[in-house]
């Protein structure tokens, strides 16, 4: 990725899926992961997942978020670390 949020597709796998510059892709949230797909393949794949599979895909994304919801954030106050400000400052006196 540079600096301007670009991103080079590896020349096999532009190769593999005829990526030419010019093509536009297609970046489409997966749960905890990102499709990229040729934006002409993506509108006639979408099309094809039988409306059934893709309310299931959509419930295990929504069952994924909600557990990573449930969870405090990393560091967050009452996260537990193993240790006391006082420890760090012997044990509250003066330093």
């Amino acid at each position: 990725m540079t600096s301007k949020l670009q991103v080079t597709v590896p020349k096999s796998i532009a190769d593999q899926f005829a990526i030419r510059p010019g093509d536009e892709i297609e970046w489409i949230p997966a749960g905890d992961a990102i499709r990229v797909v040729q934006r002409a393949a993506s509108r006639r794949k979408e099309r094809s997942v039988p409306p059934a599979a893709r309310l299931r895909l959509f419930d295990e994304a929504t069952r994924r978020q909600d557990i990573r919801n449930s969870q405090p954030p990393p560091g967050s106050p009452g996260t537990d670390r193993g240790w006391t400000r006082e420890d760090l400052y012997g044990r509250g006196g003066p330093r």
